[in-house]
């Protein structure tokens, strides 16, 4: 619990600061649609949350409604990708890793979806381990199943995660057939790529960020269950392809994390790209653009147009 309150206090106070996070644009637009994950009982629910007021939160500490809030392409390339923001399972960086990744996204072609999922809880959950995983799932699932209404090639749908949201896009990425809910959709819940900045990958106690593990799993789960969060250890033949970011000064994070991910996914064979900078610490997306680990998102473009994800 005090590890949980220390991530939480860490994340406000770079919030605050701005330390590691942009300021955000003036003008912050609101989504084409906001959209409810589920349409009936919210998989697993035992009751509710006080919700967040408001579309464009900056830190969300609360979810117990998962949606879906749609940022159309500005020029339409088939490609849509979920938005996982982090906040090590204690909250979301919604604002920065959710609708600043959003604009980004769309203004290259790619529809964009953030998901505000539900944090780990055992108060508003039955299983809390499970909760953010149905909720990728059904992400996924919906993109897919509604592709024609976006214009999007069901073929051509990843996921993005930053931190805590790395580890929940790298566990869809190698979860994405686990029977962890009954969804209406009858499609596949498996991301074509996923995109991983400065993500958790492993749950080892010591390699992991304590505070992610602590939130989904508890600090004293078993080998098995540790095993079972810990990406590097799921990655199959048939795990979508990745792109990685991370720098090796992360105070919070250990780049390990992705050197893990990267080599598990080579053993399979499966196409990997790492990317490690000097600096960057833990937020590369938004530190002085004259250190290289700035271009983290030129790199990012060029691997999706390589892969016919962007135009």
């Amino acid at each position: 619990m005090k590890r949980l309150i220390l991530t939480l206090i860490v994340a406000m106070v770079l919030i605050i600061s701005g330390k590691t996070l942009a300021q955000p644009p003036a003008n912050v637009p609101e989504p084409a649609k906001v959209i409810e994950l589920y349409k009936g009982d919210i998989p697993g629910a035992i009751g509710t949350a006080p919700e967040p007021q408001g579309g464009n939160q900056f830190w969300v500490t609360s979810v117990s409604r998962p949606i879906l809030s749609y940022y159309p392409a500005n020029e339409n390339s088939g490609t849509a990708i979920v938005i996982c923001p982090g906040g090590g399972y204690a909250g979301l960086s919604y604002m920065y890793e959710g609708i600043m990744t959003a604009q980004w996204l769309s203004s290259k072609g790619i529809a964009a979806f953030v998901l505000k999922y539900r944090l780990p809880n055992d108060k508003y959950m039955k299983d809390r381990k499970n909760g953010p995983l149905q909720d990728a799932q059904q992400a996924i699932r919906y993109v897919r199943a509604n592709a024609k209404e976006y214009g999007i090639d069901p073929n051509k749908i990843g996921v993005i995660g930053f931190s805590a949201g790395g580890h929940l896009a790298s566990t869809i990425s190698t979860h994405y057939n686990d029977n962890v809910y009954k969804s209406e959709y009858n499609v596949s819940a498996r991301p074509d790529f996923s995109i991983l900045i400065y993500p958790v990958i492993t749950l080892d106690p010591v390699l992991t960020h304590a505070g992610t593990r602590e939130a989904l799993i508890g600090k004293d789960a078993d080998k098995a269950l540790t095993d079972k969060y810990s990406s590097n250890l799921q990655v199959t033949e048939d795990t979508p392809p990745a792109f990685l970011a991370h720098a090796l000064d992360d105070n919070l994070v250990p780049y390990t994390n992705s050197v893990l991910y990267t080599d598990a996914l080579r053993e399979k064979k499966v196409q990997a790209e790492l990317h490690l900078y000097a600096k960057g610490d833990h937020g590369l997306q938004v530190k002085n653009p004259t250190d290289t680990q700035a271009f983290w998102h030129d790199a990012c473009e060029k691997w999706m147009r390589m892969n016919g994800w962007m135009k």
